[in-house]
């Protein structure tokens, strides 16, 4: 058994939201490199430029790529051989969430309440995804959401019945519906299977995985292919403003489902779709 102080957990924390704000990963900055190289309209290839040149800004002044610094996100998995010790690990999380919100000058977006509206004044509370694992080690993947993206995301319960195609064709629609709200180029996360709420589950961790690696199954890793293809197909382009860069990456994760039942969720990040890693 190992035991790790839970103010390890909220300095890590801090850390993540105030890194992951500032810097994309390295693969996401690779792929909007390239996109805007090959993008072929000339005030796409504009606005693919000034994206390009905005992370290096954020990056060289230590400021947020974007002013909406997102809803805090985190998936941890938590090492079954982990004693966590000198306080509750819910509480941990979100004193890390207020510290780098506040001390990294992060905009503060969350109200207390959905309907009365009054902020929080600190982005707490963050939602967690917990997962218990095998091991001695606890991992943390903070991934700050934008609204902006998080409005034109969508979920629909097919029935079985469903082809793969009438699958396609619904994350096709829901893109082309969303048009140029998210900030395009898009990170398009699709959930597959579950139920009605791991589905949205599946759609967000989607987002969270490297836009350079395919689905390990050949028969989803097709499926993204050509959804990626369909979807710059429909010309929205960088911004709305036409082009073939409509969306960088087309992420799917399957999971089980109910003999009656075929779950489908899209969760669409901006170009901005952020995600970083620490594992403790």
């Amino acid at each position: 058994m190992r035991e790790i102080s839970v103010g390890e957990i909220t300095k890590a924390v801090a850390r993540l939201f105030v890194d992951a704000n500032r810097e994309l990963p390295c693969d996401l900055v690779s792929r909007i490199e390239e996109s805007a190289k090959r993008e072929s309209d000339p005030l796409g290839s504009g606005i693919m430029q000034d994206l390009v040149e905005n992370l290096a800004a954020a990056k060289e002044l230590g400021i947020p790529i974007c002013q909406d610094t997102g809803m805090a996100v985190l998936f941890v998995e938590l090492g079954q051989e982990v004693h966590l010790t000198d306080g509750l690990f819910e509480d941990a999380v979100n004193e890390g969430v207020r510290r780098g919100y506040l001390e990294g000058r992060l905009r503060c977006s969350v109200v207390g309440d959905p309907l009365k509206r009054k902020n929080t004044g600190d982005n707490t509370p963050a939602i967690v995804h917990l997962r218990l694992v095998p091991g001695d080690k606890v991992t943390i993947t903070a991934a700050p959401k934008g609204f902006g993206s998080e409005n034109m995301s969508a979920m629909k319960m097919f029935t079985p019945s469903a082809t793969r195609e009438d699958i396609l064709h619904y994350v096709v629609d829901v893109v082309s519906q969303a048009s140029s709200n998210p900030c395009p180029p898009m990170v398009v996360g699709v959930g597959i299977g579950g139920d009605f709420e791991y589905c949205a589950y599946l759609a967000k961790k989607a987002l969270c995985r490297s836009v350079s690696e395919e689905n390990p199954d050949p028969y989803y890793a097709e499926m993204e292919r050509e959804l990626l293809h369909r979807v710059n197909a429909l010309g929205i382009g960088p911004q709305g403003f036409g082009g073939d860069t409509t969306a960088l990456a087309v992420q799917i994760e399957p999971y089980p489902t109910h003999i009656a039942g075929l779950p489908v969720a899209v969760n669409i990040g901006c170009h901005v779709t952020r995600h970083k890693k620490i594992t403790i």
